[in-house]
């Protein structure tokens, strides 16, 4: 398509509506608004046409204000409620300091429009570009109560902090990512950009979602929003619950019982686990005999680990490593005095079996050692020494519930 043939014939052009969903109500929340272009009796996505390097900007700008006159004109008249989504890259934004865009908005407010229900959209990687001018027009645009969302989040680790100035309302993930990343690299993305989410209170929005398992994903990983062709299409008219390609509610009821089922599972091994250990507790002698005692856990624990060893509760280990190698447990005395009070969540998981009596389940963590994925089951011998047990990443692999 001609850049010139789209300016000269906007009345060739369409907004489109996409849904979407939140998983606090199961219901359609708002729309991102795209565009349409008619040819020769097709509808065209006018995607190319504003991702193109080479159309100027104040093309764009031309277009994208006679789609968002369109939009909002068709949402009061007929009084659809929900937020709209807005896509605008930092150049057509900073084209007349942002103000084309916003008097817009402001003569629309005045018609009814409450601009709270705008959300601007900017990509990450806008933030290469003069960054401090984006940021100060995005933040007055905040006092208006527009809110902003930044899309395709975590393409670079490097703009962490320049999201956090911004502190946007949504940050938007690309699902297509969880399938193009190595799947630890994606985990330790989407942990960087949960606690990120957490610490600025952004909402989580996870689009190109196209199937169950990238929705289940997004679920599983605290997305409020959800948006994508397994949930419905970009439309003519604004759609609602009904209108969905499937019954959210539906869909979201089996990833709890999902989840509550895993969630069961594991508490199972924790408490098969734990009467291992308390079978054996009569045979602790104390931190001198520590190598004797473990003796006997590695019978227990055969299948489960490749190491274990007893710290005291400040963070002194006190007994050698035994490790499996080959089948056969071995010994490494020099591992005795090593202090790991320095671990994260070390001084709190001991204090917490401590005052509870009961063993606990670490998280997945990446092994210094082995580099592989492991867990670590630890249990209270004395209110002064406890006994830790890695789990094997094969052992986990072969148990859902262990890795979910």
């Amino acid at each position: 398509m001609d850049p010139l043939d789209i300016l000269g014939n906007l009345h060739k052009i369409r907004p489109v509506f996409q849904p979407i969903v939140s998983a606090i109500n199961q219901d359609v929340i708002g729309h991102e608004v795209l565009a349409r272009y008619e040819e020769d009796g097709t509808w065209h996505s006018l995607g190319p046409f504003f991702l193109d390097p080479d159309v100027p900007e104040e093309f764009k700008v031309e277009v994208d204000q006679h789609v968002l006159r369109l939009a909002v004109e068709q949402i009061l008249e007929k009084g659809t409620d929900g937020m709209l989504f807005i896509n605008r890259n930092a150049k057509q934004l900073m084209i007349n300091d942002g103000d084309d865009l916003l008097q817009s908005l402001l003569d629309y407010e005045q018609k009814g429009l409450d601009m709270k229900r705008i959300v601007i959209e900017v990509t990450e990687h806008d933030f290469d570009e003069e960054f401090e001018t984006l940021n100060h027009l995005l933040l007055y645009y905040k006092t208006y109560g527009i809110q902003i969302a930044v899309d395709h989040v975590g393409a670079k680790s490097s703009n962490i902090d320049r999201i956090r100035q911004l502190e946007p309302h949504i940050l938007k993930i690309d699902s297509r990512i969880i399938r193009q990343q190595n799947g630890d690299t994606f985990h330790d993305i989407m942990f960087s950009m949960s606690m990120l989410a957490h610490r600025i209170g952004a909402a989580l929005l996870f689009e190109n979602i196209e199937d169950d398992y990238q929705l289940y994903f997004a679920w599983k990983h605290g997305s409020r929003y959800y948006q994508g062709f397994y949930l419905g299409y970009p439309a003519f008219q604004p759609v609602d619950r009904e209108s969905l390609a499937l019954n959210i509610g539906e869909k979201m009821a089996g990833y709890v019982q999902r989840e509550k089922s895993l969630l069961q599972q594991r508490h199972d091994f924790i408490k098969a686990w734990e009467k291992k250990v308390k079978d054996l507790l009569p045979k602790w002698e104390g931190p001198k005999k520590a190598d004797v005692f473990i003796e006997g856990v590695t019978e227990k624990f055969d299948e489960e680990s490749f190491r274990m060893f007893v710290c005291h509760i400040d963070g002194q280990q006190v007994s050698s490593n035994f490790r499996k190698k080959a089948d056969t447990w071995k010994l490494e005395p020099h591992k005795r005095g090593s202090n790991w009070a320095f671990r994260p969540y070390f001084l709190e998981n001991v204090m917490q079996m401590k005052a509870l009596n009961t063993g606990l389940l670490s998280g997945l963590y990446s092994d210094i050692e082995t580099k592989e994925m492991v867990r670590t089951f630890s249990f209270p011998l004395t209110d002064q020494h406890f006994l830790f047990i890695d789990l094997r990443y094969a052992y986990l692999y072969e148990h859902e519930c262990l890795l979910a």
